[in-house]
């Protein structure tokens, strides 16, 4: 056969090579560009390339249809026949897929379709480098050691299926951590940035937050265990309500397992979670949030289904000024539920109609609070409630008459989101953000900080 090497030639190819009854190609060309830092200078960088070829076979048989799913990395034009013939036994050799629906079909084509991958480099950074140099500057002069890195990775995705669907999408996805510490190690501070392209990134603007929080931190103050007004920064904010996204299926719910059922079967939809008039939304087209605008699936779960891949998705709320309005669906448990289609969308938005920013809130902070930093080690205890708990890291600070006064112990904290929400006191101003503990698998979120008169601080923590 032909030599086929570009991501869309290898998707026809498989497609071409088929003999089941239907196929999904998903071919994702992968690029990335890092930096590393410690002690104020670079330690590594580096670029890498790849590629992971998903094929997902379909069967129809007199029971149902069933479905088989391989995945391979670094796929040559060689290794295309046995990937397909092996996705294709796999779903001979499986039982009806219990979430079979027709493939998508009928989407128009992606106009950029046939063309080359999109790849980043280190020139990704070619501003941002510099001003990092820069800082290391001053957090040397400062008396303060900076460390963390810099990420930065684009994956073309290219969905090509037997009922004509070829689609495109190019997704960047940057992170920056950075830490400062003081020379003896005592205080740390920490800071996060989720950005497209690093141009909105100003790392002298970042260590100058840290070292305004290492110098609350020479102040100690040893707090017990309790319930505090709370202020919870957007990052906090937006690791809590991830969490719930993640655990807001429609069938779940449905069948009772989860914080949006109500008892005797039903959901908790049209229910008003929140005094305040949030708005808890996702959409592929968020300026500066952009996700795919299709279904992109690797594999069936609760929130996601094989069969759906391709299918548009559009602006949806999940909650709406204050009220639970949608609950996650594929095509199939929208049909088992009879709710709409909702499937789940990779970026996440809260919306609560507050126009203060973080340090606003806390000068207009009366009596006593603490200001969060992050969150991070959250794990869910109940699913019935949503309550999960996890600890404080890199700085609790206390608040009086809306002066930092102070830093304080760690905690852990037991607190479910749902809960939360109806607990609030205040929302701020949304702004873009990155979450501590699942900027790993989702970056894209804008949250507000909340206050919350009585959070959860149900133990104390010796994490720094």
């Amino acid at each position: 056969m032909s030599r086929v090497s570009k991501p869309y030639e290898i998707v026809e190819r498989a497609l071409e090579l088929s003999t089941t009854d239907g196929l999904v190609v998903i071919a994702d060309e992968h690029s990335s560009a890092n930096l590393r830092w410690a002690g104020n200078a670079l330690t590594t960088n580096g670029v890498t390339r790849g590629r992971t070829l998903t094929v997902i076979a379909t069967v129809d048989g007199a029971e149902g249809t069933a479905s088989g799913v391989v995945s391979r990395s670094a796929v040559t034009a060689d290794d295309l026949e046995p990937l397909v013939r092996a996705a294709e036994a796999a779903a001979r050799g499986a039982g009806p897929a219990e979430d079979a629906q027709p493939l998508v079909g009928g989407v128009p084509s992606s106009p950029d379709f046939a063309d080359a991958p999109a790849e980043t480099g280190s020139e990704v950074f070619a501003d941002f480098a510099p001003a990092l140099g820069d800082a290391f500057g001053r957090a040397r002069s400062g008396g303060r050691e900076l460390y963390g890195f810099a990420s930065h990775e684009l994956t073309s995705t290219y969905v090509g299926t037997s009922t004509g669907l070829r689609l495109r999408h190019d997704q960047p996805n940057g992170t920056l951590e950075l830490n400062a510490k003081s020379p003896d190690r005592t205080r740390s501070a920490w800071a996060g940035r989720a950005t497209r392209d690093f141009k909105d990134v100003d790392p002298a603007a970042l260590d100058a937050e840290l070292a305004r929080r290492l110098g609350w931190a020479e102040r100690r103050i040893d707090l017990p265990a309790g319930r505090y007004e709370t202020l919870l920064p957007p990052t906090a904010v937006a690791d809590l309500l991830i969490y719930q996204l993640w655990s807001s299926t429609a069938r779940d719910a449905v069948e009772g397992r989860t914080v949006f059922s109500t008892p005797g079967g039903g959901t908790r939809l049209g229910e008003r979670l929140a005094p305040l008039p949030l708005t808890l939304r996702s959409d592929p087209h968020a300026a500066g949030l952009e996700s795919a605008p299709f279904v992109i699936a690797h594999s069936s779960g609760d929130s996601g289904s094989v069969f759906d891949n391709g299918l548009p998705l559009s602006p949806t709320e999940w909650v709406r000024e204050g009220r639970l309005e949608r609950l996650t669906t594929t095509r199939h448990s929208a049909d088992l539920t009879g709710l709409p289609v909702a499937p789940a969308i990779d970026n996440l938005v809260l919306d609560g109609g507050g126009e203060r920013s973080l340090e606003e809130m806390v000068a207009a902070t009366t009596g006593r609070a603490l200001l969060l930093t992050c969150l991070w080690y959250i794990r869910e205890v109940d699913p019935a409630t949503l309550l999960l708990t996890g600890l404080t890291r890199d700085g609790v600070y206390l608040v009086e008459d809306g002066e930092v006064v102070g830093e304080v112990n760690n905690f852990r904290f037991n607190e479910s989101p749902v809960d939360l929400l109806s607990r609030a006191s205040e929302a701020g101003r949304t702004e873009k953000t990155l979450p501590r503990e699942w900027g790993d698998w989702f970056t894209r979120a804008a949250m507000p900080a909340l206050r919350v008169p009585d959070f959860n601080m149900s133990s104390v923590s010796q994490g720094v």
